[in-house]
């Protein structure tokens, strides 16, 4: 099992910074989630954004439940740290260890415009693009940047340790969604897939809580449905 999926200024920024954050949402707040495959819960999914108006954090810990917590392939960790600017967020550096494997790497040289990835002892940099987004910014960014309203698709680049890859995700329109923490209006992400790619991932994200994340669903090439469903929010 893989874990998914799934935010020094200049005065004027800060202006910005503190115009955001009286609509971002509280300065701490964490949201839990069950991860099941394929309908068996077995993951509790536990992540963390902490900001204050200029600069984010995120931690995202898996633990797997019951005879699944024994294995290693049921943990994970990844965190995010970066920056809030006029685009949302602007991740630094991304860290991922899944289970016992080694700890993954992604650094953001924005003034450089380089992407430095390291993993299992190799070094690998290339050029970075504007608006490049990590595996948590991806979904914690909308906080900071909500999406256009209505309909549409729209592009972002996403890296992590173990790559950097190009997506489309239309605005799927808004949906009632039951969650563990109660029934949420819900805007609807759904991943637009290129030729040749085998993942399908769709995300629910809730307006009127600063749009974040109510549930991540990954959809493998085989079939094997991944589902991140909130359970719990608390700030």
């Amino acid at each position: 099992m893989r874990p998914l999926a799934v935010l020094a200024l200049s005065a004027a920024l800060g202006a910005f910074a503190a115009t955001v954050a009286g609509a971002a949402p509280p300065r701490r707040v964490t949201l839990h989630y069950d991860v099941s495959q394929n309908g068996m819960s077995m993951v509790e999914a536990i992540e963390t954004l902490e900001h204050d108006g200029r600069t984010h954090r995120i931690q995202s810990e898996w633990q797997g439940k019951g005879l699944f917590a024994l294995s290693a392939r049921g943990k994970a960790k990844r965190s995010s740290q970066g920056t809030i600017e006029a685009r949302g967020l602007v991740p630094r550096e991304f860290r991922d260890q899944r289970g016992d494997g080694p700890l993954g790497v992604a650094r953001f040289d924005w003034a450089k415009k380089l992407l430095t990835r390291e993993r299992d002892g190799r070094t690998q940099t290339e050029p970075l693009p504007d608006g490049t987004q990590d595996r948590l910014t991806l979904a914690y960014g909308f906080a900071f940047a909500p999406p256009a309203s209505g309909e549409g698709v729209f592009s972002v680049n996403i890296a992590d340790a173990r790559g950097l890859s190009r997506n489309r995700y239309a605005i799927a329109g808004r949906e009632m969604l039951k969650t563990g923490a109660g029934e949420f209006e819900a805007l609807k992400l759904v991943k637009q897939r290129a030729p040749g790619d085998d993942r399908g991932t769709e995300i629910w994200l809730a307006p009127k809580r600063n749009y974040l994340p109510l549930r991540v669903l990954v959809i493998e090439r085989d079939g094997t449905r991944l589902d991140q469903l909130l359970t719990r929010i608390e700030s």
